[in-house]
């Protein structure tokens, strides 16, 4: 039974759907110069409200700090907007002279936005430009610890949209939003598309919906100090990145792995970059705070400062500490602080070498962090070049601090906030999803040659002809023996004592000459429909058989004998006629009716009537002639 809170956010996101749908209908006539004009709008409100909007995070949800939220906003209102900026995505994308085709972009329609609550409103701003910029709709489901922060975004962004043009309602989000209402509207029929940013849960639940969904795995990010790097340099920036937003960003850095040569070296500089060293019992205490069963994260250390953390686990830090930092010794459950921990606690490990280097990198990214993200500081490219061909991730990073180079903000990659892992971890993709991936491709394609030229035959084919189909039966015929196919057809007349019909419709004694002459004729027939285009042989004697038994048109036997002849055509089977929509009551129909339904290639079949028809066994696939 649903609570009224639950009844009240079900309307809720039935009629902010609606409300998006109709926008829609109309936003997806607009040319790629008012899309433009609208994303410009969105961006620069963005921009102007960059410092208001990370306050508004930082207060509601105590995660993270306001000067890396505010990098966060501009991110993608500025460096996104930029990114985006002249790309075209509706209407002629683009035309291949040479192949005669023509690249026609198409939006998609409604899509659902589920956001987190460790980057609300700079993933808000990032959703709605890349959605928009699409040519599409959207519909926002904020984490109910970021409400207040998220609609206050998404409004703030409306305005800004419809003011330059847009459709009233373009822009939607959830006031009341629960896991109910989310999952009600990855649901609602009019959403075409699910861009999903948060937790295992609703990612999976984004891609169990039915609908096409973007979501991401989490990221258990390694970064390798290889021996050619500048230590000094890459210390400063593994700090830097693992302080970033106080390591809410997904692609944050996990562990630091340098080899024995180092050790020396990176610690110092640890230490020079305020980081805390430590010891044993202080990462022990760590691990418990931070992890909860089965290596969940425990929610009140996320995004939460070094010095919070540590009087968290009974221990006090100095108040300038940039991160902690905690030595592991391996990777995988006997060492729980090597897994992803959405803080800034970054776990060390020194191995012997590079390929043990190599390894533990790899292990740590197949220990909840495949297909993400992975770093390496060197000088040697031949080195970088293989680390980037072993690591089962999709982002590589180069001498740059991972949420920086991972986002598009140091580095050439698409500005995002949704990393994809790939089909390796279950996602759709391994991109930094864009606008580019919330639109569909129409291609118009003109004929430029014929199927015979398409074709490439073998020359073998060329020299050796196919034997004429008439041929072939007739070799196969001749080897028929006549007279054994004779003597088995008489056997059957014999035995079932069939009688012939004579032209005036009397019964003819059934004789052995009789019998010879029916089974010659009926032989004769089957050797000439063996041979296309062979006429049949003429009838050797007047009457036809009578499929019946003799004597069967005795008195009080007529109505049991089957009436039919052998010598008369089969009756035709019935026509098949393929259905051009189905719809489910056509399927409720035709089962009260107790008929099949044929449907072909282009038949259009709702989706409830394809479930009722396969379940029942409705719906034959037949092919048109």
């Amino acid at each position: 039974m649903l609570r009224d809170s639950d009844s009240v956010s079900f309307e809720e996101v039935r009629a902010k759907v609606e409300k998006a749908w109709t926008a829609f209908e109309t936003y997806q006539r607009f040319d790629q110069q008012k899309i433009d004009r609208v994303v410009e709008a969105m961006a620069a409100a963005g921009r102007a409200n960059a410092r208001l909007l990370a306050g508004m995070a930082v207060e509601e949800t105590k995660y993270g700090n306001v000067k890396d939220k505010i990098a966060k906003n501009l991110l993608n209102a500025d460096l996104l907007a930029r990114a985006i900026r002249g790309m075209k995505t509706v209407g002629v994308l683009r035309e291949l002279p040479d192949q005669k085709i023509v690249e026609i972009g198409v939006p998609v329609g409604v899509i659902a936005a589920i956001l987190p609550t460790t980057n609300p409103t700079s993933t808000a701003i990032y959703k709605c430009l890349i959605s928009l910029k699409a040519g599409n709709a959207v519909v926002i489901a904020p984490h109910p610890r970021a409400a207040r922060c998220t609609s206050y975004t998404a409004e703030l962004l409306h305005r800004a949209a419809v003011e330059a043009g847009a459709p009233d309602g373009i822009i939607q989000c959830i006031t009341n939003p629960s896991m109910e209402s989310t999952h009600a509207l990855m649901k609602h029929a009019r959403v075409a598309l699910i861009l999903s940013t948060g937790g295992h849960g609703i990612v999976k639940a984004a891609y169990s919906s039915g609908k096409p969904a973007f979501g991401v795995g989490p990221g258990n990010v390694p970064v390798y100090l290889e021996r050619s790097a500048d230590v000094a340099g890459a210390v400063a920036k593994v700090v830097e990145g693992k302080a970033f937003d106080y390591g809410t960003v997904c692609s944050s850095e996990q562990a630091l792995v340098a080899e024995e040569p180092l050790r020396d070296a990176v610690l110092a500089e640890l230490k020079r970059q305020r980081a805390f060293l430590c010891d044993d019992a202080q990462a022990r205490a760590l691990a418990t705070l931070l992890l909860k069963e089965n290596y969940r994260i425990n929610p009140d250390c996320v995004g939460q400062s070094p010095t919070r953390i540590a009087q968290m686990a009974g221990f006090e830090v100095p108040a300038d500490t940039s991160i902690l930092v905690v030595r592991i010794e391996g990777v995988g459950k006997a060492h729980p602080l090597s897994v992803e921990k959405l803080s800034p606690v970054l776990a060390l490990y020194f191995v012997k070498d590079a390929p043990a280097a190599l390894d533990a990198c790899e292990a740590l990214l197949r220990f909840g962090g495949l297909g993400h993200t992975c770093v390496i500081y060197s000088k040697d490219d031949a080195r970088i070049r293989e680390f980037a061909v072993r690591m089962p991730a999709f982002r590589v990073l180069v001498n740059t601090s991972a949420p920086a180079g991972s986002t598009g903000m140091t580095t050439n990659l698409m500005p995002s906030m949704t990393l994809g892992c790939g089909a390796m971890a279950g996602n759709i993709t391994g991109d930094n999803v864009g606008p580019q991936h919330l639109i569909n491709i129409k291609r118009l394609a003109y004929g430029v040659r014929t199927p015979e030229e398409a074709l490439t035959i073998p020359a073998e084919f060329k020299t050796e002809a196919a034997p004429a189909p008439a041929a072939a039966l007739s070799a196969r015929t001749s080897r028929i023996d006549r007279q054994a196919v004779q003597a088995a057809v008489e056997r059957y007349l014999t035995e079932r004592g069939i009688s012939i019909e004579s032209s005036a419709g009397t019964p003819r004694p059934v004789t052995s000459g009789t019998i010879g002459n029916v089974a010659a004729e009926v032989v004769d027939r089957f050797l000439s429909a063996r041979l296309p285009g062979t006429p049949a042989a003429p009838a050797k004697n007047p009457g036809t058989l009578r499929a019946g038994y003799a004597g069967c048109s005795a008195p009080g036997r007529a109505q049991a004998c089957p009436q039919g002849s052998f010598s008369a055509p089969q009756p035709p089977a019935p026509e098949v006629v393929i259905a051009d929509f189905v719809c489910e009551s056509d399927v409720k129909t035709a089962i009260q009716q107790g008929r099949k339904i044929y449907i072909g290639p282009k038949t259009i079949v709702t989706p409830a009537a394809r479930d009722l028809g396969t379940e029942r066994d409705v719906l034959v696939t037949a092919q048109r002639e």
